[in-house]
């Protein structure tokens, strides 16, 4: 019982802010119907053969050739955009959480290697790390697409060398604060092993900030992934996602044919504000002094 209160304690903490608990559900939301896509869509867009071009830009509401009633329009090519929109939002949400998570897992070594071992390895890595957020993310992540070329490998890649220095300096803060602590000066005369003081010492107070950082960067991947898809450098045309889905349809704005664009950025910008959101209350949880 006692292990499980803290969390318990933080959940009920968590409730308490209702726009945090709005936006979980929002985003739980969004997950499982991107998840059951397959089964709750109409019409698979990715199979070219099931799309028909006589469908092309039919406003909200228009029954196609398919017999079924796309109750959001269709896109240039013929999609159903619901069906566009939720199979868009898995590529997000997968392209976002493997961008966050392998960051996290590169970027927190090499912090915590840094805070650790000092010296001339600290000094190295550290400066590797500055040199990074010299560049704004977006710029490095669109010269990289450019010379890997398309696809999701290549893509997730980008993403983590854009990310992952905001890891690494946040572990690294973190790490290092905890290494000039007395337990674990006391922990390094007994002498404990390395793997041991990382382990059990420092990696348990180096994880909370780096999940916060986690939800914010989460978000940020997708933001990057979808201004990349838009200029034409990320996904392939074959797997749509949020940003191409908007980019095929801003040519046809200025001609009324408004749901190609708005109803795919909507969804992007709902899904980015609630993580956003979520990651806010996380932030304050972990440092009550932010809040207000």
């Amino acid at each position: 019982m006692t292990s499980a209160s803290p969390f318990a304690g933080a959940w009920r903490e968590f409730c308490e802010n209702r726009t945090a608990v709005l936006a979980l559900a929002v985003v739980v939301l969004i997950v499982l119907a991107a998840v059951l896509a397959p089964w709750i869509t109409p019409q698979n867009p990715y199979d070219i053969g099931t799309l028909s071009l006589m469908d092309a830009r039919r406003p909200p509401g228009y029954v196609g050739s398919g017999g079924y009633v796309h109750w959001l329009g269709t896109d240039a090519q013929g999609r159903d955009l619901y069906s566009a929109i939720l199979y868009g939002l898995r590529i997000s949400i997968q392209m976002g959480l493997a961008a966050g998570l392998v960051s996290l897992v590169i970027g927190g070594t090499l912090g915590i290697v840094a805070a650790y071992a000092g010296g001339r390895i600290e000094t190295a890595i550290m400066r590797v790390v500055d040199l990074q957020l010299s560049f704004p993310a977006i710029l490095l992540a669109l010269v990289l697409v450019a010379l890997l070329g398309q696809g999701k490998t290549q893509l997730t890649a980008a993403l983590v060398a854009a990310q992952y220095a905001y890891f690494a300096r946040t572990a690294y803060g973190a790490a290092s604060a905890e290494r000039r602590k007395d337990y674990v000066e006391a922990a390094l005369a007994i002498p404990l092993s390395g793997r041991r003081i990382v382990f059990r010492h420092i990696l348990p107070n180096v994880m909370p900030p780096l999940i916060v950082v986690a939800t914010v960067q989460i978000a940020n991947a997708i933001s990057l992934e979808a201004t990349l898809s838009f200029l034409g450098l990320g996904l392939p045309v074959t797997e749509p996602s949020l940003g191409m889905l908007i980019s095929n349809g801003f040519q046809y704005m200025m001609s009324g044919r408004y749901w190609i664009s708005i109803y795919p950025g909507v969804a992007l910008i709902v899904l980015i504000v609630a993580i956003n959101l979520v990651g806010d209350q996380v932030r304050d949880q972990f440092n009550p002094r932010l809040k207000r």
